[in-house]
């Protein structure tokens, strides 16, 4: 009808906009968790912290003799040197956004800021862990790898190859997280594991136990491992060709530790800690438009044990082959 006024009239109907902030797709933080040794008597600050290993003497078997006296073993020990470094970033927010905005920025970069540490933290654990010396091979396919470079596609990870890593922990004498290793592994690596595992070989974490001790990002135990899954985990991107060069074959990490695999160290002077602080920076410009937000750590990572560390190299079926 005539002078009816509609959408079309005004412009008062307009596009709403949700102001909750949401945030990109995040994966848990999870390898810190496996730092179980941390100073705890540090004689001093310093640029590292060394922690000191005593070797045992070897086993006296045989018999005395009655007027002989016995002959002294002298003690020996190794060291490791974790080294502390700055890791830290930061974002700025200008007065205008802030004015301009209808979201709250400052809290949308405060949220951004603190997932930044740990996200970059667990990246610096993961290279530590992946740097490691003591290497399987996946035996899922028709031979055995013998190197980075000769993992073939079908060279998946196969529940053997886990048996003979628990083995070889066993036999190095490492100790457990409260009877079980601890495993990281890729959804793509665990996809193909937990395909070719029968599923009564497997407990959840809903029938531990001790369910109130699972680990972030958990999925279950199998042959005294209980596993943690994470995109995380190592992937050698395009490292082999099946034959002994790089190729088009991504490569990926599944880590299997006992205790003291791995140790974190850090400064405790000017408000550091375990942990990664968050600092709003002094705004320098004369209008004070320009307000810096970040977060700093002071600190490192270091392998412990080598013998309490293993790596197991595989493809996965779907994965980049």
């Amino acid at each position: 009808m005539a002078g009816e006024t509609t959408t079309s009239s005004l412009s008062v109907d307009q596009v709403a906009f949700d102001r909750l902030a949401y945030f990109a797709l995040r994966s848990e933080l999870l390898f810190d968790q496996a730092a179980d040794v941390q100073p705890t008597q540090q004689a001093m600050p310093g640029s590292g912290v060394t922690f000191t290993i005593f070797a045992d003497i070897a086993a006296a078997t045989s018999t005395l003799n009655e007027v002989t006296d016995v002959t002294p073993t002298a003690l020996s020990d190794s060291q490791v040197t974790v080294t502390l470094n700055e890791y830290g970033n930061a974002v700025v927010t200008t007065a205008k956004l802030r004015g301009t905005a209808f979201l709250d920025v400052d809290s949308a970069a405060a949220n951004i800021i603190g997932y930044n540490a740990g996200d970059s933290m667990d990246q610096v654990v993961r290279e530590v862990l992946a740097g490691g010396t003591n290497v399987v091979y996946a035996t899922g396919g028709a031979s055995t790898p013998s190197s980075r470079t000769t993992v073939a596609a079908e060279d998946i990870i196969a529940a053997d190859d886990v048996r003979k890593v628990v083995a070889q922990l066993r036999a190095a004498n490492v100790a457990t997280f409260n009877g079980s290793y601890m495993g990281f592994i890729h959804p793509d690596v665990s996809y193909d594991f937990r395909s070719a595992t029968d599923a009564a070989a497997w407990r959840t974490p809903a029938n531990y136990v001790n369910p109130e001790g699972i680990y972030n990002g958990e999925i279950g135990k199998f042959e005294s491992v209980r596993f943690i899954e994470t995109p995380r985990a190592k992937v050698f991107t395009n490292a082999s060709d099946g034959s002994g060069s790089t190729g088009t074959v991504d490569v990926y990490c599944t880590h299997i530790m006992g205790r003291q695999a791995l140790a974190k160290a850090f400064s405790v002077q000017d408000g550091n800690g375990a942990v990664p602080k968050i600092v709003r920076g002094n705004v320098t410009d004369y209008l004070m438009r320009l307000q810096p937000l970040g977060w700093y750590w002071l600190g490192g990572y270091g392998r412990f044990r080598e013998a309490s560390l293993r790596r197991i190299e595989s493809s996965s079926s779907i994965g980049t082959n």
